[in-house]
């Protein structure tokens, strides 16, 4: 989009696709640790405690990427509001 417009966009428009890619990378690190407790619950019988903070995580994280998303989405339909038709 910068290529378009020939300047450089607001920070903030970067500032929300950092945050986006952060949120999604903290949800595939809460996923691989539902993954993992899973599998040695699997062979070691259930700890239910550590089972809910697991996923109580991977909720907290879902929420945040669903915040980051929208406003990512908003930041970029700005970002396009911006750019001058050729």
């Amino acid at each position: 989009i910068e290529r378009l417009c020939s300047s450089p966009l607001h920070e903030n428009i970067s500032t929300a696709l950092d945050k986006h890619l952060e949120s999604i990378r903290v949800v595939q690190a809460r996923r691989k640790d539902e993954i993992v407790n899973v599998s040695s619950r699997q062979r070691h019988g259930p700890p239910r405690c550590q089972d809910e903070r697991v996923v109580l995580a991977l909720a907290v994280a879902l929420r945040a990427l669903c915040l980051a998303t929208r406003k990512v989405r908003t930041a970029l339909w700005c970002a396009f509001q911006m750019t001058p038709p050729k």
